[in-house]
């Protein structure tokens, strides 16, 4: 969805001048539908601007004009406090940096003498130079982000790639699947959320919003893995998170898909409480919405558990049709209204909980696949 028209070349210049002015900037869902944020610049020592810092809220809770109320002074000082570390004093142009892995790996060589093996050290620190966002790397590239030697770096990488854990070509190189099985062997098991994530990953990639794998947990819901969109800001989950199934759409679809009374069970020991204005905490209302996400397959949660919140969750279910896990796609109440998740979101929602479930059943005629 596109933000609001921006009127223009001239509309822009004219809030560059205001905000030039004022000192700061204030964006009401120019760039996304429901995102107000506010900006202050940061100047070094001679009084160009370095970068910006910005605050960003929904309009779910904040007006542009409150958000910039609340924030504005927090936001000043916090600038303040990084213009007063750009003034001091810093190193003289030319002079040696400390190399940092040189410097770690020499002084650690001086105080554990023979028992340190420098070389194995580098050779792993050359693994971690692969991260996310750097899946290649050039020779140079992974010198400069080790702080080697272009001859050490190179001498490791050789090492690396003869014994399987690095591949080359086209003058760069790129770690293989082989790495995971250093120092977490139980990363090289299949589980549900190794087989999810692929297709996660899609699913994002078409709807543009992002997309989580959870398993009931007690009471809660616990997240097992995330794919998150590019977006400028989204709900910040990570995996191991957990959450009252009762007021999750992922919860509601792990509810649903237990047998009726343990349903009734569980909601009868669980402290219902309200997390929004439209949370419902009824037990009969609960029971009757899971009844509903039994028969339908699907839970749509509207701001039941934060408020401009808007979720949408199917189950994924193993070769006995035993709810195993529960898929969502989660998006700001601005994104789509109701009836567009079930016409737009839904559909792909419940193509890739069945292409997991296909390759759930292939994995487990090997061996059982841990949900975790």
């Amino acid at each position: 969805m596109a933000g609001r028209s921006t009127g223009g070349e001239e509309a822009f210049r004219r809030r560059a001048a205001r905000s030039g002015a004022a000192g700061w900037a204030v964006d009401d869902q120019l760039i996304e539908p429901g995102l107000v944020a506010v900006a202050l610049p940061v100047h070094d020592r001679e009084g160009s601007v370095v970068c910006a810092v910005s605050v960003v809220g929904h309009t779910s809770r904040h007006t542009a004009d409150s958000l910039g109320r609340t924030v504005l002074p927090v936001v000043r000082e916090t600038v303040a406090a990084m213009e007063e570390e750009l003034r001091r004093d810093r190193p003289a142009a030319g002079a040696p940096a400390p190399n940092g892995l040189a410097h770690w790996t020499t002084a650690s060589k001086q105080e554990l003498g023979a028992e340190f093996v420098e070389s194995l050290a580098r050779g792993l620190t050359v693994i971690t130079a692969f991260g996310e966002g750097r899946p290649e790397l050039s020779l140079t590239a992974v010198a400069e982000a080790t702080g080697l030697a272009r001859a050490t770096a190179r001498r490791a990488l050789i090492t690396l790639e003869h014994l399987g854990y690095v591949r080359s070509g086209d003058r760069v190189f790129r770690l293989t699947p082989r790495v995971l099985s250093l120092g977490r062997p139980a990363l090289s098991r299949t589980t549900l959320p190794d087989i999810a994530l692929p297709h996660m990953a899609e699913l994002v990639r078409r709807v543009n919003d992002s997309a989580s794998l959870a398993v009931l947990d007690g009471d809660d819901i616990r997240y097992t893995a995330r794919v998150a969109t590019e977006r400028i800001t989204s709900v910040d989950i990570t995996v191991g998170t957990r959450l009252p199934a009762y007021a999750a759409s992922m919860g509601r679809v792990l509810l649903a898909g237990l047998p009726a009374g343990e349903r009734a069970d569980r909601l009868a020991r669980t402290a219902l409480r309200p997390l929004t204005s439209r949370t419902v905490t009824e037990p009969a209302r609960l029971l009757g919405l899971l009844d509903h996400v039994h028969d339908e397959g699907f839970a749509l949660v509207d701001e039941e558990l934060e408020e401009g919140l808007r979720s949408l969750a199917v189950p994924v279910r193993d070769h006995a049709g035993r709810t195993v896990a529960a898929l969502n796609v989660a998006m700001h109440t601005a994104r789509r209204t109701t009836g567009e998740c079930l016409t737009e979101v839904l559909p792909p929602l419940r193509a890739t909980a069945a292409a997991i479930e296909s390759d759930l059943r292939i994995a487990g005629r090997f061996a059982r696949v841990p949900e975790v």
